[in-house]
């Protein structure tokens, strides 16, 4: 008898570890992602030093705008949390508006609202949430891999962005 409970306390102390881990690792994951993404946001301190004048450039036909970029990172990054996440994008917004907005201050203000929203929403974001099974681009995967594809979209753009800025001989503030 004394043997089992000792087999007991042993697997409980285990599953408790274990569960103690696993809740570390994601908290990890959703801090070292925020990094990521605070790093990434540096693309609205370009989007502010871009001249108004530059927002419609592009560098040729059929090729997305200065100010279609960023209009892109922003509508993804409340459709990302929304369409596999659960997260609502606010009520006031139409995801399938966003890319249409133009001028320098209303990009600036929605690519910054969709920076805000999608910072919030992680902090907010249960831990379970990262492991929990989804819907995305027609493949199952969890949320942590959602994520993961939010940050390297997001990326993908910033580099566009910075070398549109270049083009433009805007030096990225950061470069400063």
């Amino acid at each position: 008898m004394r043997s089992k409970t000792t087999l007991i306390i042993a697997i409980a102390v285990f599953l408790l570890i274990g569960n103690s881990i696993a809740q570390e690792t994601s908290n990890n994951f959703k801090e070292q992602f925020l990094g990521q993404f605070n790093y990434a946001s540096r693309v609205l301190e370009l989007a502010k030093a871009m001249p108004a004048e530059s927002y419609d450039w592009r560098p040729m036909d059929g090729v997305s705008s200065v100010q279609e970029v960023y209009t892109h990172i922003a509508r993804y990054n409340f459709y990302y949390p929304q369409n596999s996440l659960g997260i609502p994008a606010p009520d006031d917004l139409n995801l399938d508006a966003i890319e249409s907005i133009t001028g320098k201050e209303e990009v600036v203000a929605i690519l910054e609202r969709s920076i805000n929203h999608l910072k919030e929403a992680v902090n907010q974001m249960p831990v379970s949430k990262l492991s929990e099974q989804t819907e995305l681009y027609g493949r199952t995967v969890d949320g942590q891999a959602v994520l993961m594809q939010l940050i390297t979209h997001m990326s993908e753009h910033v580099g566009q962005s910075i070398a549109y800025a270049r083009m433009n001989e805007v030096v990225p503030p950061w470069n400063r």
